[in-house]
């Protein structure tokens, strides 16, 4: 089966941020920064029974299929796998449905290929690029959503989440998953000591990593062996510094990784991976460390852990989750700095697509289209839910609470994840593209220019340009 390179793009206005948008998440994020971890909520639910019904609290009517085998594919590993597989559970249980969970690699389109090419497509995957969705219709793999499952979608999500799981008008996509990407986490003993607080802007920003610095903790943690960080450190930067405009044209490849905006994020980038000590570990320690361990590195070990912050998405939490620091207490969280005007709110999410004409299939989406789903993966943390009849009590607390308050209000002024807008071969492919260019930068941090050029080279090639 040939591999589309080329996404059927589709235009920018519902990927459009207003002010709005960003004022929410900035102000939500603000207040985490001064709210005590909440307790667990308990279940507000029970489980339907196997003949499908909904059963008391749940909220969508699944069908029965005892006897049926249904399997799903995602890239997820260690314990965001854990916490799908209760998803799943919950989906057998009322269903009688046999769920098969199928490990996927990055990227999946590549997995996928050889799973079709091989006559064994899973029912259902979670793509996690919007460009992935693109190139699974345009390989005439993706099934489009059925009629329980749109059912579930114009109920429970609003249009722009829709919007972005459509493709030239057809929907295919349910967002189950979405990320606020524009988050930093910081250890609050190590800010303690050093005397500083959260910045706001990025100057401010280097000011406090320099007295983290000078108090013996490296500042910042990064996660380089998984360079969708990296891509998202870029795209924060330069979001809030070429503004949005500038980043949609980028999005769309409209105008070149060689264009002067691109220099100019890079060289702001550059400032923090090539100063001396305030990476974790060094360009080659972090080049080696995945993305939980960037996060366990910066809350374990006391008064000395091995770094003071590290930036990523609400799923921060999960990783936070397993030790021994509390989020709101002993971790919490500011929104990026603004490198211009404003600080920058990216998106990302992972869609749930269909690659089989089946019952099963469909009945998965709806399920993951209705808050019942959302509700099991909600209450484990780690995750926030674009469906905005999901009940804010469900999150075990207050800061994830309030991230996910943030990104409803927003409603549809979504600008979703740059890198994941672009073809796979370029924006999610490991050793390649995006992904290796930004790789390079972080051991060479000082070539700007040649690292644009290979961006540039790459994209033109995976855009077809």
């Amino acid at each position: 089966m040939r591999s589309t390179l080329r996404s059927t793009r589709r235009a920018p206005q519902h990927r459009r941020t207003t002010a709005k948008f960003a004022a929410a998440l900035v102000a939500g994020a603000l207040a985490l920064t001064v709210t005590a971890c909440g307790g667990d909520d308990s279940d507000d639910g029970e489980k339907g029974g196997k003949d499908g019904g909904k059963g008391d609290g749940a909220s969508v009517q699944l069908p029965k299929l005892d006897g049926e085998n249904v399997s799903v594919s995602a890239v997820w590993g260690g314990s965001e796998r854990k916490v799908f597989l209760k998803v799943l559970d919950e989906f057998e249980e009322r269903t009688g449905a046999k769920v098969s969970f199928v490990p996927a690699q990055d990227p999946i389109i590549s997995f996928l290929e050889s799973k079709v090419a091989g006559g064994q497509p899973p029912d259902v995957a979670m793509l996690p690029q919007v460009g992935a969705i693109e190139q699974a219709v345009a390989n005439k793999w993706a099934k489009p959503v059925g009629a329980e499952a749109q059912k579930q979608l114009d109920k429970n999500y609003a249009k722009g989440w829709q919007d972005l799981g459509a493709v030239d008008g057809k929907q295919y996509g349910v967002y189950f998953k979405a990320a606020n990407k524009s988050l930093v986490w910081y250890n609050t003993r190590v800010f303690e000591n050093a005397g500083v607080k959260a910045p706001k802007t990025w100057d401010e920003f280097m000011k406090a990593a320099q007295t983290i610095y000078d108090s013996g903790v490296p500042p910042v943690s990064v996660a380089g062996a998984e360079a969708w960080t990296l891509t998202d450190w870029f795209e924060n930067i330069y979001l809030s510094q070429a503004g949005p405009e500038k980043y949609d044209q980028l999005a769309q490849h409209k105008i070149k990784w060689t264009d002067p905006s691109v220099k100019d994020a890079l060289t702001t980038l550059g400032e923090l991976f090539g100063k001396k000590g305030f990476v974790a570990g060094g360009a080659d320690g972090a080049l080696q460390t995945e993305f939980p361990a960037s996060v366990k590195q910066t809350f374990k070990g006391g008064d000395q852990p091995k770094a003071g912050m590290v930036f990523e998405g609400d799923m921060v939490s999960l990783p936070i989750s397993e030790t021994k620091a509390k989020v709101g207490t002993d971790a919490k969280v500011f929104p990026f700095p603004a490198v211009g005007d404003e600080s920058p709110a990216v998106v990302g999410g992972d869609a749930a697509v269909a690659l089989k004409d089946s019952k099963g299939a469909q009945a998965l989406l709806t399920y993951l289209a209705s808050p019942d789903a959302a509700r099991i993966w909600a209450e484990a943390g780690g995750f926030i839910s674009p469906n905005k009849n999901l009940d804010m009590a469900a999150y075990p607390n207050d800061v994830q609470r309030s991230i996910a308050k943030a990104l409803i209000a927003a409603g549809d002024d979504i600008r979703f994840d740059m890198s994941d807008q672009a073809p796979q071969a370029f924006g999610g492919t490991p050793g390649k593209g995006e992904w290796k260019a930004l790789q390079d930068f972080l051991k060479n941090p000082k070539d700007v220019e040649g690292t644009q050029k290979t961006l540039e080279t790459a994209a033109a090639k995976a855009y077809k340009d």
